[in-house]
């Protein structure tokens, strides 16, 4: 996609007209996934799932509590092996190159992998570092960052000294810092406020108009409705799968809240 076409998106974003149109940036995928199950004894997890995520499209992955959303994002993840089924991120098969899986992707989680007593610049030289940024491209990609985000002039502050908002900045900024092809993000926007959280939107959009694509959960819904595609997981499958537009249509419904509440009425379990 076009620069010129996500600053479109962004104006929707800011405006909610058109939100859900499920654009993406081009043709291929960056992650396939068939007939992926997880069992732990008894209990099936995730339940027979097949999906596939578009090169450079911001993914929604919601589910309720004990939907199994997140044993699925620990195995696309290369955190967890599946019991069956079949599923690639970035080229990789998530059963025998998880290794490579992880030099490729980015994470990030409500609970944010900062060390609160070094400074925000040591924090991004260090995850530089585990992620293999080349020397001589650190001190640029640190800086760049830093002005992205305008906390240059908190460059030298502790991590613990930094509201929550700029340190989910942070968190997002050192997740992506070795530019990987995707970003994993976690319910990334909890316990911020809702200023904070559309911020945070923003950088995803750039992430995304500088090539990487955003798999996200997040349990506001007024956040779904600003992906390209979303899939909503009850009991261990996936129920649905469209753009958000197409799922409103498809449920009649008025909002992704409202589809997300239709569908999780017929759920049997919770965490």
């Amino acid at each position: 996609m076009m620069k010129a076409e996500r600053a479109k998106v962004r104006n929707m974003f800011r405006s909610k007209e058109g939100i859900g149109a499920g654009i993406v940036r081009d043709s291929g995928n960056v992650i396939e996934v068939e007939h992926l199950t997880k069992k732990f004894g008894d209990f099936i997890a995730v339940n027979d799932i097949s999906f596939d995520v578009h090169r450079g499209e911001i993914f929604g992955f919601l589910g309720a509590n004990g939907a199994g959303k997140t044993t699925a994002m620990r195995m696309l993840t290369g955190l967890s092996f599946p019991t069956s089924g079949q599923g690639h991120v970035a080229g990789f098969d998530i059963r025998t190159q998880s290794e490579q899986i992880k030099r490729h992707i980015g994470y990030m989680s409500q609970r944010f992998a900062l060390y609160g007593d070094l400074t925000v610049k040591d924090n991004m030289e260090l995850f530089a570092g585990i992620y293999g940024v080349p020397r001589s491209e650190v001190g640029r990609r640190i800086d760049s960052l830093l002005d992205r985000l305008s906390l240059m002039p908190e460059k030298n502050a502790p991590v613990k000294d930094l509201p929550q908002g700029w340190k989910q900045k942070l968190a997002f900024s050192v997740a992506i810092i070795h530019r990987p092809e995707i970003v994993f993000l976690d319910e990334p926007t909890g316990g911020v406020d809702p200023a904070a959280r559309r911020q945070f939107w923003e950088l995803i959009y750039e992430a995304v108009d500088d090539g990487i694509t955003a798999f996200v959960t997040t349990h506001y819904m007024d956040e779904a409705e600003y992906c390209g595609r979303i899939s909503m997981m009850v009991d261990g499958r996936i129920e649905a799968l469209d753009s958000p537009a197409a799922l409103k249509r498809k449920y009649r419904a008025d909002s992704i809240a409202d589809v997300f509440d239709l569908l999780a009425r017929g759920a049997r379990r919770t965490e």
